[in-house]
C-alpha cells in the first residue's frame, strides 16, 4: 500500500512538469509509421504530417519489407521465447550479424534487444576499476546509464573541444586502458563529432575509442556506413554502437560491431546480452534486406540529404534560428529557448496545422535551450516539406517568434 504522501509528493511534481512546459505528453498513431499519419486527439482521429520520427529513409511501413517481414513469421515465429545462448540463437541471427559486419567493414557484429541494452552492457563487460572512460557531456542518455554501470573512473569533456578531450586524455594517463566516448551524431542539435581529430587524439594517447552511431548507420556518408565514413576514419573507430530502430525500417534492436574477440567477449560478458531476448526474428530479415537495398542504390540516401538542404534553406531564410545552419544531418533543430513558448508552439503546429511536431525541453536538452526538433525523411516529398515550412511560418508569426 503506497502511502498518501509519496502519491501526493508524485502528483505535484506531475503538476509542476506541466506548468513549466516539461511535461512529455504522448500522441497515440493509429496507422503505420510514415510521413502522412493519423493520430488520436481529443477523441477523434487526426491526420498530420509527420516530422518528428526516426524514419529517415521512410522504410518503416514499405510495402517490400512488410512482405519478408510475413514470410519471416509464417518460418519463424514470433520470437525467440529463450536467450541466445541457451536456445534463442536463430540461423537469421548470424546471417544479419554477418551481413551488417560486412556492410559496416568490422570484423564481427553482435545484436542486442536495443541499443539502450548495447550501452548498458558494453561498458561493464569490457572495463573494470583499473580503466577510465573519457565522455562527451552531451552523449545519449543510454551512454551515460551504461557508463554509470561500470566501475571504470569516469571523465567529462565538451563535446567537440578537442583541447578538452586531450587535458582529460593526460588526467586519465594513470590508468590502465583509457575509452574515448563519443555520439556520432548528438541527437539533439543534428551536430556531427569531429571524428578526425578524435581518432587523432586517441592514437596518440592509445585510447580505445567507442562511437554511438544511432542516428546516422544507414543514412549518413556516401555509402550509408555513418560517421565514420562521413568523417573519413573507417577502421580507425574500434567499437561502433548503433540501433535498428531508426533508419533500419524503425523496427527495435541495438547492435555493437568490432573486432572478433571483443564481439565474443561481449557474448559472455554482456549482461543484457545474456539475460535478455534478441532481436525478433523478423528484424533480421527486414535489415538484411535493407543493407541490399542501400547497397544497389544511394537513392534514398541521396533523397534523405537533398530534403534536409532545401529544409534547412528554407526555414533559414524564413527567420527561424537553428542549431549550426551549416549543418547536413536531419535533424534540424529550430530553436526557441523557452520551455513553455516550446509547448506551445508544437500543440499549435500539430492541432491548428497538422503538422506532428514535438518539443524538447530539459532535461532532455539543457535549460534554456528549448526547440522543436523537426526530423526530415526520405519518404518526405517536396510538397511536404513546403506545408511544414508554411506552417512553421504561420504560427512562428503568431507567437512572435519571426
Amino acid at each position: 500500500m503506497f502511502k498518501t504522501e509519496f502519491l501526493d509528493n508524485i502528483a505535484c511534481e506531475l503538476e509542476d512538469l506541466k506548468t513549466n512546459g516539461l511535461y512529455k505528453g504522448e500522441y497515440e498513431i493509429t496507422s503505420s509509421q510514415s510521413s502522412n499519419i493519423e493520430i488520436y486527439h481529443h477523441n477523434s482521429k487526426k491526420k498530420v504530417l509527420n516530422f518528428c520520427a526516426n524514419n529517415y529513409l521512410g522504410l518503416a511501413n514499405n510495402q517490400n519489407l512488410i512482405e519478408i517481414a510475413k514470410k519471416t513469421l509464417d518460418n519463424y515465429g514470433l520470437g525467440t521465447a529463450s536467450v541466445r545462448f541457451i536456445c534463442g540463437t536463430f540461423d537469421l541471427h548470424k546471417k544479419f550479424e554477418q551481413k551488417l559486419a560486412e556492410f559496416l567493414n568490422y570484423e564481427d557484429v553482435i545484436t542486442f534487444a536495443s541499443c539502450f541494452g548495447a550501452n548498458g552492457g558494453v561498458f561493464a563487460a569490457l572495463l573494470d576499476e583499473n580503466d577510465a572512460i573519457i565522455s562527451a557531456d552531451l552523449n545519449h542518455a543510454s551512454l551515460i546509464d551504461g557508463i554509470r554501470l561500470c566501475k571504470a573512473h569516469r571523465y567529462f569533456y565538451k563535446y567537440n573541444d578537442m583541447a578538452e578531450l586531450e587535458k582529460k586524455l593526460q588526467e586519465a594517463s594513470r590508468h590502465r586502458n583509457l575509452m574515448i566516448v563519443t555520439d556520432g551524431v548528438f541527437s539533439m542539435d543534428g551536430d556531427i563529432a569531429k571524428l578526425n581529430e578524435i581518432c587523432d587524439l586517441a592514437e596518440k594517447y592509445k585510447a580505445i575509442l567507442l562511437v554511438d552511431d544511432c542516428h546516422a548507420t544507414g543514412l549518413i556518408g556516401e555509402n550509408g556506413r555513418g560517421t565514420p565514413e562521413y568523417c573519413k576514419v573507417e577502421g580507425r573507430v574500434d567499437i561502433l554502437v548503433s540501433t535498428l530502430g531508426k533508419a533500419f525500417g524503425g523496427t527495435s534492436g541495438g547492435f555493437i560491431a568490432s573486432k572478433k574477440n571483443i564481439i565474443e567477449k561481449l557474448r559472455n560478458k554482456a549482461r543484457p546480452y545474456l539475460f535478455s531476448n534478441n532481436i525478433l526474428p523478423i528484424v533480421c530479415a527486414v535489415g538484411i534486406e535493407i543493407i541490399d537495398m542501400i547497397l544497389e542504390s544511394k537513392y534514398l540516401i541521396k533523397k534523405l540529404a537533398d530534403n534536409t538542404a532545401y529544409f534547412r534553406k528554407k526555414i533559414i531564410e524564413a527567420g527561424f534560428v537553428i542549431h549550426d545552419p551549416e549543418g547536413v544531418h536531419p535533424v534540424v533543430p529550430v530553436m526557441l529557448g523557452d520551455a513553455v513558448l516550446a509547448s506551445k508552439f508544437a500543440k499549435m503546429m500539430i492541432e491548428d496545422e497538422g503538422i506532428y511536431v514535438i518539443a524538447f525541453s530539459f532535461p532532455v536538452v539543457p535549460k534554456n535551450t528549448a526547440r522543436i526538433r523537426v526530423q526530415i525523411s526520405a519518404g518526405h516529398e517536396k510538397e511536404h516539406l513546403d506545408e511544414a515550412i508554411k506552417a512553421f511560418i504561420k504560427v512562428g508569426k503568431k507567437l512572435g517568434v519571426i
